[in-house]
């Protein structure tokens, strides 16, 4: 058993992401764990993501906790409020925009 609590983590820099805060809380430096990590992603009003991941073989999960975000891929668009996850399978690609005046709060679950 591994607890993390979130005061000790700290923020990365997410690589095409902007007007937003990161945090890695589980992980294979974290805490050991092989086959995925979880993050922690703050959007402010206006933030988001690039165009990403077409080349990317992972898996992601993502759950908006608090909040309204919207993610764009090739085959439509959907907005997400708390409590709606989203699935995006290996290779499919997104981009995210929070579009409201309010902050967005989402957990990232991404298999290695």
């Amino acid at each position: 058993m591994k607890k993390v609590s979130l005061s000790d983590v700290k923020p990365y820099a997410a690589a095409k992401h902007f007007n937003m805060t990161a945090l890695r809380i589980q992980g294979k430096e974290e805490t050991g764990i092989q086959n995925f990590w979880m993050g922690l992603s703050y959007f402010l009003p206006g933030g988001g993501a690039e165009w990403a991941y077409e080349d990317s073989p992972t898996e992601k999960v993502y759950l908006v906790l608090e909040g309204e975000l919207t993610v764009k891929s090739k085959t439509g668009e959907v907005t997400l409020g708390p409590m709606d996850s989203l699935y995006l399978a290996p290779n499919e690609g997104r981009e995210i925009i929070n579009t409201t005046n309010k902050p967005v709060t989402m957990v990232v679950v991404v298999t290695s």
